[in-house]
């Protein structure tokens, strides 16, 4: 089972890491893995594109990706990793992400991380 995978389970509600008396957890949680899933992508996608740019920063990968691919996917996948590092930096000032902007925000992942897989 992969990032995406654990992340869709939170968002459904049926992972057993959910424990009733800390409920609010599962947002942050959920944008971890979803990064993570992004992340990972990305590493995978660099280390059979361009091998070594994966060293580099995220926002350096992000920028280098519109390079190597449709403009399109680079700012999906710029966006949302923009908008999940936000999410997994906790203030207590600012509201946990939603259900509905982590939903989105699995989609476009798993739509970027698509593209970026090797073709079977």
């Amino acid at each position: 089972m992969d990032f995406l995978d654990h992340a869709d389970l939170l968002l459904r509600g049926r992972s057993d890491t959910v424990k009733p008396g800390v409920p609010g957890l599962w947002p942050r949680a959920a944008a971890f893995l979803i990064r993570l899933a992004l992340e990972e992508a990305l590493t995978g996608f660099w280390k059979r594109s361009a091998p070594g740019v994966e060293t580099c920063t995220m926002r350096a990968q992000l920028l280098c990706l519109m390079a190597y691919t449709d403009v399109d996917t680079a700012r999906i996948a710029a966006g949302a990793w923009g908008a999940l590092s936000a999410a997994c930096h906790y203030h207590s000032y600012e509201l946990a992400p939603t259900f509905t902007e982590l939903r989105t925000l699995h989609l476009e992942v798993s739509t970027v991380a698509t593209k970026l897989s090797p073709p079977a």
